[in-house]
């Protein structure tokens, strides 16, 4: 074989290798600077953790995953503009990864309540991802204490209610964070659990 032609062959071999490694989740993300908007970076930096768990459990074209809106830990048939706002920027983080997103919204709730402590996936949650054939469900609960917002996220196998990814973070409880969970809160005053200045 002559020089030329092992130069040829050596190329196509780096070709397929490289083509073989393709791009994980993580770093399909890495598009622009990251936001200056506190909330909307805390949210991104927690949809990244669970992408990072995830690279090698959910494959990008195998199924969509569903995202329940983030409801109140104390009411879980309720949610907040906080809870939706939360819901969407996670969404976003999760598409700009290159998964395909299916929002439940609050009708659909995510979360009921088993043997009065335990929190498990609804039925109706069960049927949406027989409908969009789903491999995951990403759900969410929030709760406030004086000076801070506890979220915690989780990504669940649903045919098994295997945690897949889970990840916890606070907020701190500003104007603009108390503004949004006290806007949207359904059916119900200001929760005695959220502080007024």
């Amino acid at each position: 074989m002559t020089y030329r032609a092992l130069r040829v062959v050596a190329s196509l071999l780096c070709c397929l290798v490289l083509q073989g490694c393709g791009v994980s989740p993580t770093q399909s993300m890495e598009v622009g600077s990251p936001p200056s908007n506190p909330l909307v970076r805390e949210n991104y930096r927690a949809a990244e953790s669970l992408l990072a768990q995830l690279r090698y459990r959910l494959p990008l074209k195998r199924g969509a995953i569903l995202i329940g809106t983030l409801v109140n830990t104390d009411a879980l048939d309720r949610s907040s503009t906080f809870g939706r706002i939360t819901t969407d920027q996670i969404s976003a983080r999760f598409t700009m990864a290159g998964y395909p997103m299916v929002e439940m919204k609050l009708r659909n709730r995510a979360y009921m309540l088993k043997d009065q402590a335990e929190l498990m996936l609804s039925r109706e949650v069960g049927e949406l991802v027989t409908s969009h054939n789903a491999q995951a469900v990403v759900v969410g609960t929030y709760a406030v204490s004086r000076d801070q917002v506890y979220i915690n996220l989780k990504v669940i196998q649903p045919q098994r209610g295997i945690v897949l990814a889970a990840h916890d973070y606070t907020l701190p409880l500003n104007d603009e964070n108390r503004l949004l969970l006290l806007r949207g809160w359904r059916n119900t005053a200001w929760p005695a659990t959220y502080p007024a200045r």
